[in-house]
């Protein structure tokens, strides 16, 4: 398959992402003197802007690729929710499968920025685990979604309480039976009971933390080959893809360890590199690309994104193009 062929096919595919949704806000404005009350900055406030995070990002990823996202996730029902749903309805995102709940609050990433410097963070959330009659209703919007047809599922974990251990085994048993990819990005909670998912991708700290590991990867590669191997006995999984920010990334497919180094770049800002990586490899997984060149253009997108500053989804063309140049 060709590069062009490989892009051309992530058009129209109906990718499913589950997980925890939110709003990212920031509060923009400039520092030049320090407050007579504490030892801190006073921000003169400029204004305000809210995007979509979270899950959500990995959606906007999928359909900056050309891809149609579907939303399955729980937010509550407040103002907050309300906004956020406005923000999916503008950015023509599929939220038919995303609920509101009484008993939950909507999660907001609140930064406090002066000369796009993060000064501050302040996070509005719920990290309780959905209810009996949460996970009931997803379930079944979730299958509403099965129904009308999914190439793909990703499962974006926050550890904000959607994907249970009930949820995520949920889930994938009902992919398998339908012949579904599934691509996890998890979290510590529930790091080992994605069982059989077919791509499943950690950063390298989690992967550590996960398996209970500590090893200096720069000193010891082999190392690292030994933990996706030990990683994919206890998951059963398909594929170990692992991300190891300035260095790269490392697939492995059960018999080879695909090794992609990090390209040189003007490093801007790594925020949402990671939900560009897993939207990247997701699509190319369900094109059927080789393991070496999933591993190569999400490589190779993720560190695209970090050029640009803030959370910023993938331009698609650059990438192709970029791609096309150093891939061919």
């Amino acid at each position: 398959m060709t590069l062009q062929a490989l892009f051309d096919a992530f058009n129209g595919k109906r990718v499913l992402v589950l997980g925890d949704v939110m709003t990212d806000a920031y509060l923009h404005g400039t520092v030049n003197r320090m407050s007579p009350e504490a030892p801190v900055p006073v921000v003169d406030f400029a204004y305000q802007e809210q995007r979509i995070g979270g899950a959500g990002n990995v959606a906007l990823n999928l359909q900056a690729l050309g891809a149609k996202p579907l939303i399955a996730s729980v937010i509550g029902q407040d103002q907050a929710g309300e906004q956020l749903l406005q923000l999916f309805k503008e950015a023509q995102l599929n939220v038919e499968a995303m609920l509101c709940s009484s008993s939950r609050k909507t999660t907001i990433k609140t930064r406090v920025l002066s000369n796009s410097k993060q000064l501050l963070r302040i996070d509005t959330e719920d990290q309780h685990d959905l209810s009996a009659q949460e996970t009931q209703d997803l379930k079944a919007a979730i299958l509403q979604q099965l129904e009308n047809g999914v190439d793909g599922i990703i499962l974006e974990d926050y550890n904000k309480g959607v994907l249970t251990s009930e949820m995520i085994h949920w889930i994938i048993s009902e992919a398998n039976q339908r012949n579904i990819p599934t691509a996890v990005d998890p979290k510590k909670k529930n790091f080992l009971s994605y069982q059989h998912c077919t791509l499943f991708k950690p950063n390298l700290k989690e992967l550590k933390e996960g398996l209970g590991l500590t090893f200096d990867y720069t000193s010891n590669s082999a190392a690292l080959d030994n933990a996706l191997v030990e990683l994919q006995k206890q998951l059963n999984n398909q594929f170990s893809f692992v991300t190891l920010s300035e260095h790269g990334v490392q697939l492995y497919d059960g018999q080879k360890h695909h090794k992609q180094p990090a390209h040189i770049r003007n490093i801007a800002d790594v925020s949402g590199a990671g939900d560009t990586v897993i939207a990247t490899a997701s699509l190319c997984l369900i094109c059927g690309a080789q393991p070496q060149l999933i591993a190569a253009v999400a490589n190779l997108a993720g560190g695209l994104v970090c050029e640009s500053p803030g959370v910023v989804r993938i331009n698609k063309q650059l990438l192709l193009e970029e791609a096309l140049q150093k891939l061919s």
